[in-house]
């Protein structure tokens, strides 16, 4: 499928972002930045609305008419959440506020009471800070031992040394799916088998994957997965934990509370079953029922063809941006079709400050992010104090890279003319 075939999709949809058609200082805005987060559909909003406006209630707690219609869009977006990334049970659907809530629930509930001092979490160098800093405090708490897999020369993950560093004391792998910094796709499937030898489970990040690619939990074998609501055309303040149910049941619960429980006595309580054990209190409920909607909406434009058409514009992008001279791109590059890796490109442009460049490109419409994208240790590693982010989703198009590309020439042959 070519990207004049597939630019339908974009145009298709467009319209169904408001959000999208506006000025930004007097020019059209060109939203690259959804890596950080995507922007939201008008059937996701009104999905949301919906519930607040029609049929706002506490769910599971009620006989009445509105409560039995809360509980049903709750419980069915958790439906929905398990066939689209093909879990086993819909038992294996937490909902959690964001990743980082999820994960730290595998590190408090799980972590915190199997590991033991000398056992091994393995991590990477390139991982968000929301999968290293709970881990950091597991292993402060349990003495367990925090290893990190390095970048290949195209930097990537190193499976070599992913190799070399596994041993039979690894109890966790936790990794991240796609860099939000360097783009790569990691070989997450092979991952697990080799984890899995050594009796380790494995976490994976997919906050970057999920919104953007085709996701099957049972082919990755992944023992845990999270994902964010607000990657994926959904508002924010909610997303999920997915775990195998066998593992989710032997966990003890995270939070106390109500909703979690089935029987509160002044001295002890028994807990919930799946999923309701690690859900206590009141959830982010219309947040839930538009996840579901988001997943709908992605479903039926089609997550192949989403990805297909993302990668085409990866292509492009990294054509252009390679044409320019004094940019360094990081990460390794698309293949010339544009897979092999995600829809983003971390940049620098010679010695401007990013952050100076994504102010000025602010100043013609483009929103790009700068900084080092929480992942500090990444940037660390390859020497950068930053860089600049450009990120795409399936509602932009070539001609708003070719706009940023304009505006990003511009800006660089100002700083020039002012710098001598």
């Amino acid at each position: 499928m070519t990207l004049a075939q597939t630019q339908t999709i974009a145009e298709k949809v467009r319209k169904d972002f408001p959000i999208l058609h506006q000025e930004i200082n007097g020019k059209p805005l060109i939203y690259l930045d959804s890596a950080a987060t995507s922007q939201k559909p008008l059937f996701v909003l009104d999905t949301w609305r919906d519930y607040y406006t029609s049929y706002n209630s506490n769910v599971h707690r009620g006989a009445h008419t509105l409560s039995a219609k809360a509980t049903d869009a709750y419980e069915g977006a958790r439906d929905k959440i398990a066939a689209f990334i093909n879990a086993n049970s819909r038992n294996e659907i937490i909902y959690t506020r964001n990743a980082t809530e999820a994960i730290n629930l595998v590190a408090y509930s799980w972590a915190m009471n199997n590991l033991h001092p000398g056992d091994e979490i393995i991590l990477s160098v390139m991982e968000h800070h929301s999968n290293l800093v709970p881990w950091q405090f597991v292993a402060a708490k349990t003495g367990a031992v925090l290893k990190h897999v390095e970048l290949t020369e195209d930097e990537s993950f190193d499976m070599e040394q992913f190799k070399q560093l596994i041993s039979n004391q690894t109890k966790l792998v936790s990794v991240v799916h796609i860099s939000n910094t360097l783009g790569c796709i990691n070989p997450v499937k092979e991952i697990c088998q080799i984890a899995h030898k050594y009796g380790a489970k494995v976490l994976i990040d997919a906050c970057q994957s999920v919104p953007h690619m085709p996701i099957d939990v049972q082919a990755i074998a992944c023992d845990w997965l999270v994902a964010s609501g607000h990657k994926m055309c959904a508002p924010s303040g909610i997303g999920f934990l997915y775990g195998k149910e066998e593992i989710l049941n032997a966990m003890p619960p995270f939070f106390g509370g109500g909703e979690m429980i089935a029987d509160v006595y002044l001295d002890h309580s028994t807990y919930a079953e799946l999923p309701h054990k690690f859900e206590a209190g009141t959830p982010a409920i219309g947040e839930a029922i538009a996840l579901g909607a988001a997943v709908d909406y992605l479903s039926k434009l089609g997550m192949d063809q989403i990805h297909a058409y993302e990668a085409e514009l990866t292509a492009y992008l990294f054509q252009e941006l390679e044409s320019i001279p004094d940019i360094t791109i990081y990460g390794p590059k698309p293949n010339a079709n544009g897979f092999g890796r995600a829809a983003l490109a971390s940049f620098n442009a010679g010695e401007i400050h990013p952050n100076d460049l994504s102010a000025l490109l602010d100043q013609e419409g483009v929103a790009i992010r700068s900084g080092h994208h929480c992942t500090q240790p990444l940037h660390r590693y390859l020497n950068l104090p930053g860089t600049a982010r450009a990120s795409l989703s399936f509602y932009n198009t070539r001609e708003e890279i070719d706009s940023f590309i304009k505006a990003l020439k511009d800006t660089m042959n100002f700083f020039a003319s002012i710098l001598g």
